[in-house]
């Protein structure tokens, strides 16, 4: 028997700076997917999440709303929390940036980073995104304003702060970025690439404390705090135990296992160059691969209080269910592109495709069955014996959620027809034992169906094969919505 393979993913951490949304549920059902079928295929899986909670964006906004700014990123924090059961996610870790054992992983890292020689101070005068928590060069402006945050001044800043040697690793991470498959989809891994060829420059990695004291101190010099990235890239591995512990979690993940990272697009920077130039800089090992998905509008438009089209997450969970949302998001959401949602197309595929598609088909298949058969199909679920296609494997290794669940969803079509075809609702009443094998065939693709969509829909997946193992019609899965 092989050995199972370590494999390592994580989410972005999310600025606990408003409530959870449509886009941030993308990354975490996206992840979770992923997990739950490294899972299902034998792999021994570690999947982190959690949030990020220094920065200038969380000290505004706490101020902002006469908060203590512990307590207002403890608030939130709890609200993120509240995703695992409204998601129905399977992270093994939560990490937060104000966890004591992250800030000292911090910490060590900026320390290994220095003793590299790749940590200097200089006086510095640039244009800062509150927003995007960086500096925005003028070659990136686009009408004067940050290309991700359109809406919001930049601030001039001028002081003296510490920088990494970004541009010291230039040739490494032309090297690193020069390996396919290292970042998907390929044209972001092309995108990276040109970012670093036109040439690197050196970036901040503190803020004077006077100036913004919600961060982590500096390692010998209490007048600054870390850069909120350089600190918040940390969990990736502090999460697993290091620096302290480097034979358990982090040895088998990060060192000797297949690590993921999951993040927009607009992070290529940050997660594809910066990272691992700071993880190349502290002599660790440089992530894997790097997954990108798109962003999600609303009808046409970027999702915007003041335009009033945020899609909530929670609300949609409230009324249609958990593995409705996750169908959608899986299937009707492009995995590496922007994608639209709105409401009355949401409802129009649940219909379709959840109420009149797999909810009714199980019903109709299992009723057969209940009416006609003597017994489950499979006595013991031992018998049942499960394998992916190979297009759904193949799809798999290249996080082609859309594929996966489209050839699904072809397999339930495929059934629905061979039902109407076939119909066996009347060969069982003239030919009892021919209409039971046509019956214990639709239960056996049934019964695969259900193992399928394990890592989309698992609630789901749990009560069709509960179904099929009681030899029992399933309760009504999907309500239609007039």
């Amino acid at each position: 028997m092989n050995a199972r393979r370590s494999f390592y993913l994580t989410t972005t951490l999310p600025y606990v700076n408003a409530e959870p949304h449509i886009g941030f549920a993308l990354e975490m059902v996206q992840a979770d997917i992923v997990a739950r079928y490294r899972r299902l295929v034998g792999d021994d899986v570690f999947f982190n999440t959690g949030t990020d909670e220094h920065g200038q964006k969380i000290f505004q906004k706490a101020k902002e709303e006469g908060r203590d700014v512990q307590e207002y990123v403890d608030h939130f924090a709890g609200e993120f929390k509240k995703l695992r059961g409204a998601l129905d996610l399977s992270y093994d870790a939560f990490i937060r940036t104000t966890d004591v054992h992250h800030v000292a992983a911090a910490q060590e890292l900026w320390r290994r980073c220095e003793n590299a020689g790749d940590i200097y101070k200089k006086k510095y005068k640039g244009l800062y995104c509150v927003g995007d928590e960086a500096f925005v060069k003028e070659t990136e402006l686009v009408d004067g304003k940050c290309p991700n945050h359109p809406t919001m001044d930049l601030v001039e800043i001028e002081e003296e702060n510490y920088f990494f040697k970004l541009s010291r690793y230039q040739d490494k991470l032309l090297t690193y970025l020069g390996t396919e498959g290292v970042v998907i989809p390929e044209w972001r891994r092309f995108e990276a690439l040109n970012f670093v060829k036109q040439g690197l420059e050196d970036f901040s990695v503190s803020r004077v404390k006077e100036k913004m004291s919600w961060g982590i101190p500096v390692p010998g010099d209490d007048t600054q705090v870390m850069y909120v990235w350089f600190d918040a890239l940390t969990n990736y591995v502090s999460t697993l135990g290091w620096p302290e512990d480097t034979d358990g979690n982090f040895a088998k993940f990060w060192t000797n296992g297949t690590t993921l990272q999951l993040a927009g697009k607009d992070q290529v920077r940050f997660q594809s160059i910066m990272w691992q130039a700071m993880l190349m800089s502290a002599e660790l090992p440089t992530t894997k691969q790097v997954l990108y998905h798109g962003f999600i509008t609303s009808g046409g438009q970027k999702m915007s209080k003041s335009v009033g089209n945020v899609i909530d997450p929670l609300a949609i969970v409230k009324e249609y269910g958990t593995d409705a949302l996750r169908y959608f998001l899986a299937r009707h959401v492009h995995p590496f592109e922007d994608s639209d949602f709105t409401m009355e197309k949401f409802k129009e595929i649940y219909n379709a495709n959840l109420a009149n598609g797999l909810g009714n088909l199980a019903a109709r298949v299992m009723q057969l069955a209940e009416t006609n058969l003597d017994k489950p199909v499979f006595t013991d679920k031992a018998m049942f014996v499960f394998k992916y296609s190979p297009v759904v494997e193949e799809a798999m290794r290249g996080y082609d959620l859309n594929t996966v669940t489209n050839n699904i969803w072809g397999a339930v079509s495929g059934i629905d027809e061979a039902i109407q075809k076939d119909q066996p609702f009347k060969i069982v009443k003239e030919d009892k034992k021919r209409g039971a094998e046509m019956i214990t065939d639709l239960v056996k693709q049934l019964a695969w169906i259900a193992k399928a969509i394990e890592p989309f829909m698992p609630e789901t997946s749990r009560k069709i094969l509960e179904a099929v193992f009681a030899n029992k019609k399933p309760e009504n899965l999907f309500p239609r919505k007039e």
